[in-house]
């Protein structure tokens, strides 16, 4: 198959099932179509033990099997879905709430790395599962991020406050760059053995280039595009120009080596903010939000149908589903010390309201952008447990999570009212 079969069948797919979730489940687009091809999919798993000689679940796996999920996110979606999530929001809450974001997506990340991978590193050895610690570590560092494209689509659908809002889309933005460049030193580190001796020093510097180059490459990049619309008025070339913007940033992030989600972040606020307040007309301020908003929806469908079909490239064993099973109520945990550290040191600014740790701990949807990391690992002794262990844990954030946050939020503030 060709990549324009691929995608035509993908594509079919999300708008069939996106069809039959607005007629008939009427949940979030999102969720509601990641369960139907969650829900398809174990259709015909089943069919096919019931009856293997239609060898379905060959075909679809082998149909699975030729998508590179890490490649069409990491190398693909996820700069076009960062941008558009950060071409919404206000970047004057932000800079309001900008020490809750930055600690909250820097020192609760890495928190929650360490307190996730030793945990599990435990889990697994009690489980008889072999696993070395630093892979436990690189666990923690790809599930610890929260995944800013599941965080704001359900977000949209809540009544949350300003205030609050800012802070868990922040955070949701820039903890997942961290999250990524985090998970490239471990992974280094795990790949060349304890003796591979990198020095604090080494790992500051990378972390400085990865993560700062970043922010400037998305500030030079986000300010040329700015300098461009601001000199035209035509809504079709200034589409145009945003999209080149997406393209070239991240592609230029990678050539880099620096953090392409933190480029296509702070590209995303500059001409989201300054660029509709001082470079556009209101005719291509509607045309470019419009057109960005049906690129985030599209791409958005078709991540969660792919993390849905994922299934079929994981090995579950028992063991693997019991370990699954645990390491979700301790994901939950480390997430809640990890928000809790934070919150407790910046209470003395007034920046946090009563119930906003729960908030905050159950807004921390993982979604596909674990799975494209836990899918890009080297093969090594191990690797299938975190797979299918991230794929739970992923259901779980995005089903559970996902469909419980609006309730939870609601009812918080409507006692903080009362």
């Amino acid at each position: 198959m060709s990549i324009f079969d691929i995608a035509s069948a993908l594509v079919l797919l999300a708008a069939l099932f996106g069809y039959l979730n607005l007629r008939f489940l009427k949940l979030p687009p999102t969720i509601g179509l990641m369960i139907i091809a969650l829900a398809s999919s174990l259709t015909v798993i089943l069919i096919d033990q019931v009856t293997p000689s239609y060898h379905m679940r060959n075909i679809i796996s082998e149909f699975v099997g030729r998508i590179d999920f890490n490649e069409a996110l990491m190398k693909g979606m996820l700069g076009f879905l960062l941008f558009a999530g950060a071409l919404h929001v206000n970047f004057d809450d932000l800079y309001e709430h900008r020490f809750a974001i930055t600690s909250l997506a820097t020192v609760g990340v890495i928190i929650s790395t360490l307190l996730t991978g030793y945990a599990t590193y435990y889990i697994f050895n009690m489980a008889g599962l072999e696993i070395s610690l630093l892979y436990a570590l690189v666990f923690g560092a790809l599930i610890s991020p929260t995944d800013p494209v599941a965080v704001i689509g359900i977000l949209k659908t809540t009544g949350t406050s300003n205030a609050l809002k800012a802070k868990i889309t922040g955070e949701s933005l820039f903890n997942d760059g961290v999250g990524i460049v985090i998970f490239i030193l471990l992974v280094a580190a795990a790949s060349a053995g304890p003796d591979a001796g990198l020095s604090v020093l080494h790992i500051t510097l990378f972390f400085c280039w990865e993560a700062f180059g970043g922010a400037l490459l998305g500030f030079i990049a986000g300010y040329t595009a700015h300098l461009a619309l601001k000199s035209i008025d035509n809504y079709q070339i200034e589409v145009l120009i945003t999209l080149a913007l997406v393209m070239f940033t991240y592609s230029a992030a990678s050539m880099l080596h620096i953090s392409g989600p933190i480029a296509e972040v702070v590209a995303g606020l500059l001409i989201g903010n300054h660029g509709k307040r001082f470079a556009m007309s209101a005719t291509t301020i509607d045309h470019v939000e419009k057109f960005w908003s049906l690129i985030d929806e599209i791409l958005n469908a078709v991540l969660f149908l792919l993390i849905g079909l994922e299934i079929f490239a994981i090995q579950f064993r028992f063991t693997y589903l019991v370990s699954g099973l645990l390491v979700i109520p301790t994901v939950l945990a480390a997430r809640f010390i990890s928000v809790s550290i934070p919150i407790g040191l910046l209470r003395f600014r007034g920046e946090f309201s009563k119930g906003v740790i729960r908030i905050l701990t159950w807004s921390g949807l993982r979604g596909g952008i674990s799975v494209a990391l836990v899918l890009s690992l080297p093969p090594f002794q191990g690797r299938d447990l975190l797979l299918a262990c991230t794929y739970i844990v992923v259901l779980f954030s995005i089903i559970v999570q996902g469909l419980t946050l609006k309730p939870l939020i609601n009812r918080i503030q409507s006692g903080i009212t009362q």
